[in-house]
């Protein structure tokens, strides 16, 4: 049995900012955080070492019978991931040389998402309203027990300083991030701007739902298809929709925690003070929630960034991630500078980027100084049909998990934080 802490790499600074450009119209308080960075390294190249689309090459480590969603790593570099719709859900640990061993199981139903160890070397996983909680152990794989509950769309998990164990509501739409004590008790602590607020709503009562909402609503096509005439491009359905505002979560090592929004394609920091109580500003539009962020406390946002799923940061304060629906993998420098690191070249004959080596790339983890990645094969935008590559909905492979044989120019910290 190895209980081990994982690699992920985190070097970020912030600073109380007082800059009266404030995107919501008002000027931000002393407890706003903005990054600082070296100042001459930005302005020298902020990449450099930084592997090329050219030099970029990939390895598949593990195919998995299963889908795969969340990733992270013990302190030997062995990868962990779980199995999705299985009977039980089995626990992956897969080694850097490639051997899978099943060390615990989710009960069924089950589809795990998220992944991250405490300091004990005690593996969390998030799946639909709940957080499970085992040891590994590949000679009696353990079931999973139920840690904590009430997180409706667990999806991205982080552990703070503390042993707090924080997690994100994915594809609910909401927002929310909270807050699990060692205990297990759940608090909301605050809400990335969700894309729609609830004004103007009516009731359906036949469908179960509400209806309506101001904001926008962007969609990955395919499954949404466009009606394309001469003088314009309108939606022909109602398919597609990218309702993810608060997905992969990273804390930095001065306690700022990062939030990849899937939907508008950007990054979230939310920072605290030396008690663990939210600095960054909430309550700047009444349409939503009261405690939601600000917009000042975005990080970055980027059309490069759209689909990003899973985030990990590296010792130079850069943000790693993957561009899920683009089949891309990309990285934002510690001064807001975005970067495409690689992505799917398109087929020379139907100009799909359906053909690998990315195919829907889910979550990055930083292992020393080398990056892998899930990869689920969902079949949208980029990776339209999903039919091509290594891994086939008809099976026998559905997932993988595949690792850039470049190394980066900067290695991993351990997780979590110290």
């Amino acid at each position: 049995m190895l209980k081990g802490v994982p690699f992920v790499a985190v070097a970020f600074a912030f600073c109380a900012c007082s800059s009266t450009d404030n995107p919501d119209g008002a000027a931000s308080d002393a407890s706003s955080a903005c990054p600082v960075t070296d100042a001459s390294a930005e302005m020298a190249d902020p990449f450099a070492g930084v592997p090329t689309q050219a030099e970029a090459m990939f390895m598949t480590l593990f195919k998995s019978p299963l889908v795969v969603e969340g990733l992270t790593a013990d302190s030997a570099g062995n990868l962990y991931a779980a199995g999705r719709a299985g009977s039980p859900c089995p626990v992956y640990r897969v080694s850097p040389g490639g051997v899978m061993a099943i060390v615990g199981n989710i009960m069924a139903p089950c589809s795990p998402n998220g992944l991250a160890f405490n300091r004990a070397g005690d593996l969390f996983v998030g799946d639909g309203d709940k957080i499970y909680q085992l040891t590994p152990n590949e000679q009696a794989p353990p079931m999973a027990a139920v840690f904590a509950s009430g997180v409706p769309g667990a999806n991205g998990l982080a552990f703070d300083k503390a042993g707090n164990l924080w997690v994100s509501d994915g594809t609910t739409g909401q927002g929310r991030v909270w807050k699990v004590s060692s205990g297990g008790i759940v608090s909301e602590a605050f809400r990335v701007q969700p894309l729609a607020n609830l004004v103007n709503v009516t009731t359906n009562a036949d469908a179960g739902a509400e209806t309506g909402g101001v904001g926008r609503d962007p969609r990955a096509l395919p499954p949404g298809s466009l009606s394309v005439t001469a003088t314009t491009r309108t939606a022909a359905d109602a398919l597609g929709s990218v309702p993810i505002v608060a997905n992969g979560l990273a804390f930095a090592p001065d306690g700022t925690l990062l939030i990849a929004d899937t939907a508008r394609g950007a990054i979230w920091r939310a920072a605290f003070d030396a008690q663990g109580s939210l600095l960054s500003r909430t309550g700047c539009d009444s349409t939503f929630a009261p405690d939601t962020l600000c917009l000042d406390d975005l990080f970055v946002a980027h059309p490069i960034l759209e689909g990003l799923d899973g985030i990990a940061l590296d010792g130079s304060g850069r943000v790693w991630g993957v561009a899920n629906e683009r089949n891309a993998i990309v990285v934002v420098s510690a001064g807001g500078a975005v970067r495409e690191v690689f992505r799917n070249d398109p087929d020379s004959t139907t100009q799909l980027r359906n053909g690998g080596p990315l195919e829907f790339p889910t979550s990055p983890f930083l292992v020393g100084q080398k990056i892998c990645v899930t990869q689920s094969d969902v079949s949208r935008r980029d990776n339209f049909p999903n039919a091509a590559g290594e891994v086939k909905p008809a099976g026998p492979e559905l997932a993988k998990i595949s690792c850039l044989v470049q190394t980066l120019p900067a290695p991993g910290l351990t997780l979590p934080i110290q």
